[in-house]
């Protein structure tokens, strides 16, 4: 059997807002392939904290010193943006066993959608597994200190955003 070699993946996401558990699995994922596409995936039915341009400014600060990270937004299916970006892997992060029942269906879609596209499904580390954008939205909503969650810069972002000192 020959062996395929992918040079672009897709790494979708709301990013809303950017999370250490992202940074993570960029700086991990990134160097497995040529150029990783950081998509920001835009859903009109769910508030964003942050606006689609605000999302795309955070992660092409965080990703200054990647030489292979192209940040873009996309509209629809992940399994779409990564046939016109012309990534042939798709990768997603799990914290939990919830990650892993959700994204493993999404992984079978996306194959019946596209066989052509794999998914990879990675694990968090042990010390972001707890930190989602939920979370960091509803912590600091509330006042709570969210700066061993997000980039110092995302925290001030959020400081703004929420009023106070995270």
């Amino acid at each position: 059997m020959a062996q395929m070699t992918v040079r672009r993946a897709l790494y979708p996401g709301s990013f809303d807002p950017l999370t250490n558990g992202h940074l993570d699995m960029i700086r991990r994922v990134s160097p497995l392939f040529d150029e990783l596409v950081l998509g920001i995936g835009v859903n009109h039915s769910k508030e964003s904290c942050f606006s689609l341009e605000d999302r795309l400014d955070m992660l092409r600060q965080e990703c200054l010193s990647y030489g292979n990270i192209v940040v873009l937004s996309f509209h629809g299916l992940a399994v779409d943006c990564a046939r016109e970006c012309g990534a042939g892997v798709i990768v997603r992060g799990l914290r939990n066993g919830a990650d892993y029942i959700s994204e493993s269906q999404m992984m079978m879609a996306n194959f019946v959608l596209d066989p052509g596209i794999e998914t990879i499904l990675i694990p968090a580390k042990a010390q972001f597994a707890h930190i989602s954008s939920s979370l960091v939205k509803e912590v600091a909503a509330r006042g709570g200190r969210v700066s061993a969650m997000v980039p110092e810069a995302v925290r001030k972002l959020l400081s703004l955003r929420y009023s106070g000192d995270l």
